[in-house]
Protein backbone atom coordinates (compact mmCIF):
# COMPACT_ATOMS: atom_id res chain seq x y z
CA UNK A 1 0.00 0.00 0.00
CA UNK A 2 1.37 3.30 -0.96
CA UNK A 3 0.62 6.57 1.05
CA UNK A 4 2.17 9.94 0.99
CA UNK A 5 3.42 12.07 3.09
CA UNK A 6 3.25 16.31 2.34
CA UNK A 7 5.74 19.48 3.20
CA UNK A 8 6.08 22.63 2.40
CA UNK A 9 8.55 25.11 0.70
CA UNK A 10 7.79 29.25 1.21
CA UNK A 11 9.59 31.52 -0.48
CA UNK A 12 9.28 35.02 0.59
CA UNK A 13 10.74 38.41 -0.98
CA UNK A 14 11.07 40.69 1.99
CA UNK A 15 12.67 44.05 2.49
CA UNK A 16 16.15 43.83 3.29
CA UNK A 17 16.86 44.50 7.37
CA UNK A 18 20.03 46.23 6.84
CA UNK A 19 20.44 47.61 3.24
CA UNK A 20 18.07 48.90 0.71
CA UNK A 21 16.39 46.36 -1.62
CA UNK A 22 14.96 42.97 -1.62
CA UNK A 23 15.82 39.47 -0.15
CA UNK A 24 14.43 36.25 -0.88
CA UNK A 25 14.57 33.59 2.12
CA UNK A 26 13.29 30.25 1.97
CA UNK A 27 11.70 28.07 4.43
CA UNK A 28 10.55 24.66 4.85
CA UNK A 29 7.80 23.07 6.40
CA UNK A 30 8.59 19.18 6.89
CA UNK A 31 6.08 16.49 7.22
CA UNK A 32 7.10 15.90 11.08
CA UNK A 33 6.33 19.06 11.81
CA UNK A 34 10.18 20.63 11.70
CA UNK A 35 10.28 24.24 10.19
CA UNK A 36 13.88 25.17 8.52
CA UNK A 37 15.40 28.16 7.24
CA UNK A 38 17.01 26.73 3.61
CA UNK A 39 17.50 30.28 2.32
CA UNK A 40 21.62 29.03 2.59
CA UNK A 41 21.10 25.66 0.54
CA UNK A 42 20.47 27.75 -2.97
CA UNK A 43 19.62 31.52 -3.97
CA UNK A 44 16.84 30.48 -6.45
CA UNK A 45 13.21 28.18 -6.04
CA UNK A 46 14.49 26.33 -8.75
CA UNK A 47 17.89 25.19 -6.77
CA UNK A 48 15.45 23.94 -3.49
CA UNK A 49 13.36 22.11 -5.43
CA UNK A 50 15.93 20.31 -7.75
CA UNK A 51 17.10 19.82 -3.62
CA UNK A 52 13.99 18.47 -2.83
CA UNK A 53 13.49 16.11 -5.65
CA UNK A 54 17.16 14.75 -5.02
CA UNK A 55 15.39 13.32 -1.69
CA UNK A 56 12.41 12.07 -3.66
CA UNK A 57 10.06 15.13 -3.51
CA UNK A 58 7.47 15.76 -6.10
CA UNK A 59 6.24 18.95 -6.67
CA UNK A 60 2.21 18.80 -6.28
CA UNK A 61 1.41 22.61 -6.57
CA UNK A 62 1.90 25.93 -6.40
CA UNK A 63 0.07 28.51 -4.65
CA UNK A 64 1.07 32.37 -4.33
CA UNK A 65 -0.66 35.03 -2.45
CA UNK A 66 -1.09 38.00 -4.05
CA UNK A 67 -2.66 40.04 -1.48
CA UNK A 68 1.17 40.80 -0.46
CA UNK A 69 2.19 42.38 -3.91
CA UNK A 70 4.25 45.55 -3.16
CA UNK A 71 5.90 45.15 0.02
CA UNK A 72 6.22 41.09 -0.36
CA UNK A 73 5.75 38.23 -1.84
CA UNK A 74 4.75 34.57 -0.92
CA UNK A 75 5.18 31.49 -2.74
CA UNK A 76 4.47 28.29 -1.54
CA UNK A 77 5.96 24.95 -3.22
CA UNK A 78 3.19 21.93 -2.09
CA UNK A 79 5.80 19.10 -1.88
CA UNK A 80 4.51 15.41 -1.50
CA UNK A 81 6.44 12.05 -2.11
CA UNK A 82 5.39 8.20 -1.52
CA UNK A 83 5.82 6.51 1.95
CA UNK A 84 5.71 2.97 1.16
CA UNK A 85 4.34 0.19 3.81
CA UNK A 86 3.32 -2.99 4.37
CA UNK A 87 0.58 -4.77 3.55
CA UNK A 88 -2.98 -4.35 5.89
CA UNK A 89 -2.41 -6.80 8.80
CA UNK A 90 -4.66 -9.61 8.80
CA UNK A 91 -6.66 -10.68 11.60
CA UNK A 92 -5.86 -14.05 12.59
CA UNK A 93 -8.45 -16.19 13.61
CA UNK A 94 -8.60 -19.47 15.40
CA UNK A 95 -10.18 -22.32 13.71
CA UNK A 96 -10.67 -24.23 16.25
CA UNK A 97 -13.01 -23.02 19.06
CA UNK A 98 -11.88 -23.89 22.89
CA UNK A 99 -13.69 -26.08 24.86
CA UNK A 100 -14.86 -25.28 28.30
CA UNK A 101 -14.34 -28.46 30.63
CA UNK A 102 -15.36 -28.94 34.00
Amino acid sequence: MITWEYALLVRRRVPRMHDTGWELTYTWYGPDGQVLDVTPYGDTALAHLNRAGSQGWELASVTEDTSMQGSSELHRYHMKRSRTTGPPRQRIRSSTRAVRRN
